[in-house]
């Protein structure tokens, strides 16, 4: 068992050393807002940032641990908490804003990313001393994530999920494909800070609680239940529809979990949300890292004594241009 022992440290040993050179560890700090059902201008539902709104802008933080494995990829991994909200009463849209809704999520995702460097400036200055730099990349990867959207009632926080306002118990944990860019300058060689912007598509519709239509949730035990599946101020939705021109007699009654039937006697269910498009959320962070470069303490104990006491002239080279 000793032998192998010192077998398997043996054969890591080149891989510690190897990492302690190419190791950086670090924080971020910055701001989080989504898209989803809430939100948006006077326009139906836009993709990417078109949809998002700025006044909704919450926090990011985050850790990561990042490991050159070549001259033009890294691969990190971090564990980020980001808070997104969404509020119909923002929009511009009449459909939108009737509807009333709202959400606040926290959001804790673990996910590693491969970071190609696809520009780098080795001797930022020109000092021939190669200890600052600049690297910018792009980046993708895969990760995992814990949510609980919730909303305010009676200026309390409620969490709707339990309250399954769409008769669906969704899960907490989704999956996340997290798409970045950004760059960093490294100071000293040992101090690095950067920018990144970072999108990720979720594999949830239900990051805001809203994904399909209204369900008549009146006879739910719970009363809260039935009073956060449907949020409508129908008096303010009809009011608006009257003052049109042309009038909208009953556009209040475009909200609500009854069903409504066409011309031709075809049933329809009020619009909640849209099924179609899965929820995603972006970040734009700054970062700051600390660059673990030289041998470590492993390789002084072990092979420095080979050269002990060997003393070595070092020969000054002018450069020639």
């Amino acid at each position: 068992m000793r032998k192998l022992f010192l077998l398997v440290i043996v054969a890591f040993a080149p891989a510690v050393i190897n990492a302690q050179y190419y190791w950086d560890y670090g924080v971020s700090t910055g701001a989080a807002n989504y898209l989803g059902e809430m939100g948006g201008k006077q326009l139906t539902r836009r993709d990417f940032v078109s949809d998002m709104k700025l006044q909704e802008t919450r926090s990011s933080v985050g850790v990561f641990a990042r490991y050159k494995i070549a001259q033009q990829f890294s691969v990190k991994a971090s564990f980020n908490y980001a808070n997104i909200r969404g509020d119909d009463a923002l929009s511009t849209n009449p459909a939108r804003h009737y509807r009333n809704l709202s959400f606040s999520n926290n959001l804790w995702e673990l996910n590693a990313q491969c970071q190609w460097f696809f520009y780098e400036v080795n001797d930022l200055g020109h000092t021939y001393r190669y200890k600052d730099n600049f690297r910018a990349y792009i980046a993708l990867g895969a990760g995992g994530m814990y949510h609980n959207p919730r909303a305010k009632y009676n200026g309390e926080w409620v969490d709707l999920r339990p309250l399954m306002t769409e008769d669906h118990k969704y899960t907490t944990i989704t999956m996340t494909i997290p798409a970045s860019a950004g760059f960093y300058f490294t100071i000293n060689k040992h101090y690095r800070i950067g920018w990144e912007f970072c999108w990720r598509t979720t594999f949830t519709d239900y990051l805001d609680d809203a994904s399909t239509h209204y369900v008549d949730k009146s006879g739910d035990p719970n009363p809260l239940a039935s009073i956060m599946a449907d949020r409508t101020d129908h008096a303010a939705a009809n009011a608006w529809g009257a003052a049109q021109n042309p009038p909208q007699p009953g556009f209040g009654n475009n909200f609500g979990y009854h069903v409504w039937y066409d011309d031709q006697g075809n049933a329809h269910f009020n619009k909640r949300g849209d099924s179609t498009h899965n929820d995603s959320f972006m970040t734009t962070d700054v970062e700051f890292s600390y660059v673990f470069r030289g041998k470590s303490s492993l390789y002084r104990s072990h092979y420095s004594s080979i050269f002990k006491g060997k003393k070595y002239k070092h020969r000054k080279v002018r450069a020639k241009f």
